[in-house]
């Protein structure tokens, strides 16, 4: 690997096609180029340090399958966020706040990503004016309250550009919340600076939602960028994607969310995977995503249980799904704890 220290040296080294992964792997990934010449691919070497071998869970998240072009259930855009994007860079689907997109790249191309279609593309390149309209769009809807700024990822900004992003947001008066989706601590995380977490923690209140898939990502570099992010008073959160071969049972859900606490990251949402074009071979029943909750439910902390929840298609929005435990609901309120116990609780007259 490149120095550690720079972090650009070493997403300037990423594997980006099928012949140079074989090169430097020997792993068999004949006849995947037909993939990554519709769906980018990216593995810069600190996560691809961390894969041991050809259908780890960490494998399966990184490198291409051809699955993802025989999937023919799902479309491309599932949650219409071109149909509800008023400029280029501006996804608005709840009332009091927005998506704004401000980077196409990123540090690994996931092979779930719900962008797929864009992300890594010239479909998602961002311009100047792009980003402008943006905030000038952000200005002028003032039921705007929260900015949630993602990409691709935002992190991949160089300090100052990203900080000139947040100074703007935060000039809009009616901008109360800011909050960045990010998967660089996870995925490339020598990025986290001591000056990225001072610079970022002169814009609250901001809040991080990064993304873990799988205890083996939760790295000693992935905790020290955590640390110097949680040193900054940035609140940190975690939205998970349960996925087929990754991280589809109880055990490693477990260990995922008690080692996301340890880091100082609160697990919020696990989602069930959207229903993107070239990612249904990842997807898992609902029905044990309720399983795995119940599993969690009254074994962990709750602090360790994040959301379970789908991203509605069609920009329908988030919505819970949660394990059944009420038995029946009247005067009296009979009910299942976490351990099939029958319990009872008088209701409010």
């Amino acid at each position: 690997m490149k120095n550690a220290s720079d972090w650009r040296e070493i997403l300037a080294d990423s594997v980006t096609t099928p012949t140079e992964l074989a090169r430097r792997t020997g792993w068999d990934v004949r006849g995947l180029g037909e993939v990554t010449a519709r769906y980018p691919m990216r593995i810069n070497p600190y996560y691809l340090g961390l894969i041991e071998g050809p259908g780890d869970p960490l494998y399966r998240q990184a490198v291409p399958d051809f699955s993802e072009l025989h999937d023919h259930l799902c479309p491309a855009d599932p949650l219409a966020e071109e149909a509800l994007s008023p400029t280029p860079a501006i996804v608005h689907k709840y009332p009091d706040r927005v998506l704004f997109l401000v980077h196409g790249r990123c540090a690994m191309y996931c092979r779930f990503c719900t962008r797929k279609r864009k992300v890594g593309t010239m479909e998602m390149s961002l311009s100047d004016e792009a980003l402008r309209a943006g905030i000038d769009y952000i200005a002028r809807t003032p039921q705007v309250r929260d900015v949630l700024v993602s990409g691709g990822d935002p992190l991949l900004l160089d300090d100052d550009r990203l900080d000139r992003i947040l100074s703007a947001l935060r000039a809009i008066p009616t901008v109360e919340i800011i909050r960045i989706g990010t998967r660089v601590p996870c995925t490339l995380p020598m990025r986290v600076t001591e000056d990225l977490a001072h610079m970022l923690g002169r814009h609250h209140p901001l809040y991080i939602n990064t993304h873990f898939n799988h205890p083996r990502e939760l790295t000693s570099e992935a905790a020290a960028a955590c640390g110097r992010l949680a040193a900054a008073g940035i609140p940190l959160g975690c939205q998970t994607v349960l996925l087929r071969g990754v991280n589809d049972d109880a055990a490693t859900m477990r260990s995922l969310m008690r080692g996301l606490l340890k880091m100082r990251v609160k697990p919020y949402y696990l989602f069930q995977g959207d229903l993107a074009k070239g990612t249904d071979h990842f997807r898992v029943p609902v029905d044990q995503g309720l399983a795995i909750m119940r599993s969690l439910i009254g074994h962990l902390s709750g602090m360790a249980v994040p959301t379970f929840a789908v991203d509605a298609p069609g920009g329908g929005g988030k919505i819970p799904l949660t394990p059944e435990y009420i038995i029946s609901k009247g005067r009296e309120l009979v009910f299942r704890n976490y351990e099939g116990r029958v319990c009872r609780y008088i209701d409010a007259g």
